[in-house]
């Protein structure tokens, strides 16, 4: 039965800590496309020059080039410092033969969700990080089998408003943008961006509440 586990790791004991510090309203997230090759990141939350000056400051980043930028954010390809690079993310998940599913950070800390043959496996990761001194927190962990990425009944509507509003800090406490902001950011109205957030909520809460075998189980359970 494999395992899909969930782990938040402070950026002072893996990487970009400098960045993180001159760069502390920023997001980044590691390219899916590009896992296991030379990193690419894409940079959300601040501008271009902001993220070009806390790459500089940063002694780990050898060198950096903007490949893609967007309205909101830019992916930028990266040279690190020999030992200071992606390796510090992910060799421990894929030394006991984990695969790196995705990864991001922001404040100073990277979420990282990764898939392990079993339970045994990730123990001996998380083991790993400990021995290396990382203080490693593991948020969440989901046993199954014959394992397939997991569908969702949200409709793309729905999904871009809650992405939108992971991106614009509606969630964080105190809201970084009101409801009527973050409409107008996607061209909506009011209302109907509150119908697409209660008909999102609706629809994860049902799918988090079905039975315990077909859903994630908290580590603390």
């Amino acid at each position: 039965m494999s395992t899909i586990a969930e782990i938040r790791l402070p950026a002072t004991d893996t990487i970009l800590e400098t960045t993180f510090e001159h760069a502390p309203d920023a997001t980044f997230e590691i390219e899916s496309s590009v896992l296991g090759t030379q990193p690419c990141l894409w940079v959300s939350g601040i501008g271009q020059a902001h993220a070009r000056q806390a790459f500089e400051r940063d002694p780990t980043v050898e060198a950096f080039d903007l490949l893609v930028e967007t309205d909101s954010r830019f992916l930028f390809d990266m040279c690190f410092r020999d030992g200071q690079g992606i390796e510090r993310l992910c060799d421990d998940l894929l030394a006991e033969g984990g695969s790196l599913l995705e990864a991001w950070g922001n404040d100073g800390w990277w979420q990282v969700r990764a898939r392990f043959p079993d339970r045994n496996a990730l123990c001996d990761a998380y083991d790993q990080f400990v021995d290396r001194g990382v203080n490693a927190d593991l948020r969440r962990v989901t046993d199954v089998s014959a394992y397939t990425e997991p569908e969702t009944r949200l409709t793309s509507q729905q999904r871009e408003a809650l992405e939108a509003a992971l991106e614009y800090g509606y969630f964080e406490i105190p809201r970084n943008i009101s409801m009527e902001e973050l409409a107008d950011e996607l061209g909506i109205s009011h209302q109907a961006l509150s119908e697409r957030f209660r008909r999102a909520y609706e629809t994860l809460v049902d799918e988090e509440l079905q039975p315990q075998n077909e859903r994630s189980r908290s580590v603390l359970e």
